[in-house]
């Protein structure tokens, strides 16, 4: 592990060009990270996540039919100047809000050759400091402080950082999976010596998912330009990240943030639909009359499945 390094990570990276097929036909003509959990789009919670741990320059990586993206983190002066003259000062704040967490940048990555293909994208942009990788299907609960821990860790152990999560055996084949040793004086945060990407249960190392919070040292760079095509035909990051975990050349090695808080999952329609009731019973105008009737639906014949209906919609 190479010393520690306390450069300030105050550039983020958000990859943001996939196509969104397991969302079709809804993601046909508006991107998947636009689509709404509760009341905003999805990829607000990712980019409110990096503004409060103190990042206010994030790069989106996108390709075509984003333009969305760029819209919503733009100013929109003509509904602003609306609900002014509305005297409506909730909603211009909460519309006013989305372009003022920071300055919002984007590049389009042309080709989808993978996540570490995504990332290299930012080089230009990025320069040589340590900075944020936050994918959009995870999005963290704002009462959990994991990509504030994982800045803390890179500026203790130095290197790069990923975040683990503790998964049952039969889900480990859909993540990157690290092996990992502990640091004396740790309790949350361990050292990765290998990781391998989506593992058959079997195979596996551990128990411990790679999700979607990175903290990377810019050497990475260097390397996935070097990085040949992995799994699927892709640019891996995890390929990437391996060799950095083995390295003793300065910004080498990684170290795992294990996160034990609350994570919402939107990278499936039915985790989606999770994410919205678990955020949904949460939100400070509705959540207490969702959540009453909620458990009334969940109490009812139609709730239980006892309506003698068939309610099936067609695919």
């Amino acid at each position: 592990m190479t010393s520690p390094r306390h450069d300030r990570v105050t550039k983020a990276v958000i990859p943001a060009a996939g196509l969104g097929t397991r969302f079709l036909p809804a993601s046909k003509a508006i991107p998947k990270e636009m689509l709404p959990v509760v009341d905003k789009p999805a990829i607000q919670y990712v980019v409110e996540e990096a503004s409060r741990a103190g990042i206010d320059d994030v790069l989106m990586i996108t390709g075509r039919n984003k333009a969305a993206l760029e819209d919503h983190f733009d100013r929109h002066w003509e509904l602003e100047a609306a609900l002014e003259r509305k005297g409506d000062e909730h909603k211009l704040h909460r519309v006013r809000k989305s372009a003022d967490l920071g300055n919002v940048h984007f590049v389009r990555q042309g080709e989808p050759l993978g996540l570490g293909h995504a990332v290299l994208m930012a080089r230009a942009h990025v320069g040589d400091a340590p900075f944020a990788v936050l994918l959009g299907d995870d999005l963290i609960d704002e009462r959990d402080h994991l990509l504030e821990r994982m800045i803390q860790a890179r500026e203790q152990h130095g290197g790069s950082v990923v975040a683990l999560l503790e998964v049952p055996a039969d889900q480990i084949h859909l993540y990157g999976c690290a092996a990992v040793e502990p640091i004396e004086g740790e309790t949350d945060v361990v050292r990765v010596t290998s990781m391998v990407e989506k593992p058959d249960a079997a195979d596996a190392p551990s128990n411990l998912a790679v999700i979607g919070r990175y903290v990377l040292d810019p050497s990475i760079f260097d390397v996935l330009a070097e990085t040949k095509p992995g799994r699927g035909g892709e640019i891996q990051l995890t390929d990437a990240l391996l060799e950095r975990a083995a390295s003793t050349e300065p910004g080498g090695g990684v170290v795992g943030v294990k996160f034990t808080g609350k994570r919402y999952d939107t990278g499936d329609r039915l985790d989606y639909l999770k994410a919205v009731v678990r955020l949904g019973v949460r939100h400070r105008d509705i959540g207490d009359d969702f959540r009453s009737w909620l458990i009334e639906w969940a109490e009812s014949e139609e709730g239980r499945g006892e309506d003698g209906e068939q309610r099936h919609l067609r695919h």
